[in-house]
């Protein structure tokens, strides 16, 4: 197992470094070193009211996320009372048992209120409303060298909105590919490490066209993550279109306050029969100190138990594929709460339209109790 494990984390290391860091584009908009800033999640069932026991954010408590439909196929999901003028980014995971995806058409203030537009399509590239997690945040805050949270939006053509936790002068850049289209470089300084630590989520934003984008690539050093973004359309042909990516390690995916539980894995080697926790350790976080494990019900779908984490049902679960193909991942169903764990189940991959066992991170997150 160490043996397929080394070879995948090869091949991301490879495709990382195929591309070659330079300065970025000018300076996005940002905000000073400071608290977390507003954040929101929310499990979305378009067919009806958004659950109130199922979300929450840093608005007061006498408001709630509600939900509209927008244009055929989009979904808008208002967070009240955090809106922005600009910055932040949003992602996305679609819950579905079919071969379906979603994406961030844009998020935008309306008032008081932040606005994201959610998409979702089958391969192919049909409409469809289905369930999914969508959270949003903005942050500002410095944190110890042992925690790492920075993110980028890259809009299609610069970078829009940056944070870097590691210093308020640390500036994440963007390199396009030159050559092959639907590739970049993301290149966040500060956060790096000896080896693969963290998560990272992507999520595609693109208004108009179906688009899905992955990790396509890690080449963590010493200095700084370097993260390799690939990008398809609705038929598996690389895309030129705009994402958001963020990267987190000891912290969660949202800069949120009061500090939120959280968990998180990679699950590298998913062919493993059985149970299995995926190495490097540092791959794998959870707030509590405690377990996390995947299991391999089937081709394509991935269980992962999070011990030790008792919440009420107020969770957020976001899902990237990870590797060089158009392969994508969803979630079968929403996240399921015991006595004295958490599981997430299914994690589905699929290639094109059929299951495939694919790499893919898989990350968590749910208030205290």
């Amino acid at each position: 197992m160490r043996q397929v494990i080394t070879r995948i984390l090869c091949v991301l290391a490879v495709l990382a470094a195929t591309l070659v860091a330079g300065p970025g584009p000018a300076a996005a908009r940002e905000r000073t070193a400071g608290p977390p800033g507003p954040w929101g999640i929310a499990f979305v069932t378009p067919s009806s009211v958004t659950p109130v026991q199922r979300q929450r954010g840093s608005w007061p408590s006498e408001y709630k996320a509600e939900m509209s439909l927008g244009e055929p196929g989009e979904v808008l999901v208002r967070f009240p009372r955090i809106g922005l003028d600009s910055g932040g980014v949003a992602h996305v995971t679609a819950v579905s048992g079919a071969p379906v995806w979603c994406q961030v058409g844009g998020w935008w203030r309306s008032g008081a209120d932040e606005i994201v537009s959610v998409r979702c399509h089958r391969h192919g590239g049909e409409r469809v409303l289905v369930p999914f997690y969508v959270a949003f945040g903005h942050s500002a805050q410095i944190l110890p060298a042992r925690q790492a949270y920075g993110y980028v939006h890259w809009d299609g053509s610069a970078v829009a909105g940056r944070f870097n936790s590691s210093a308020a002068t640390a500036v994440n850049s963007v390199v396009k590919s030159a050559t092959a289209p639907g590739v970049w470089q993301a290149v966040l300084p500060g956060l790096g490490t000896t080896g693969p630590a963290g998560n990272i989520q992507v999520t595609a934003v693109n208004p108009s066209v179906p688009a899905r984008c992955k990790v396509g690539g890690w080449a963590p050093t010493a200095a700084e993550q370097r993260i390799v973004v690939r990008c398809h359309d609705a038929n598996d042909v690389p895309l030129d279109t705009g994402w958001n990516l963020t990267y987190h390690r000891a912290h969660a995916v949202l800069a949120t306050y009061p500090q939120y539980d959280s968990a998180y894995t990679f699950d590298n080697a998913p062919a493993t029969a059985g149970s299995y926790v995926p190495v490097p350790s540092a791959v794998n976080h959870n707030s509590h100190g405690v377990g996390i494990g995947i299991q391999h019900p089937a081709v394509g779908r991935k269980q992962v138990t999070v011990s030790g984490i008792i919440n009420m049902y107020a969770d957020n679960v976001q899902v990237t594929a990870t590797g060089p193909g158009p392969a994508y991942c969803n979630l079968s169903h929403p996240s399921q709460l015991y006595a004295t764990y958490v599981s997430i189940r299914y994690v589905s991959c699929y290639t094109g339209t059929t299951p495939a066992d694919q790499p893919s991170m898989i990350t968590y997150l749910a208030p205290p109790v």
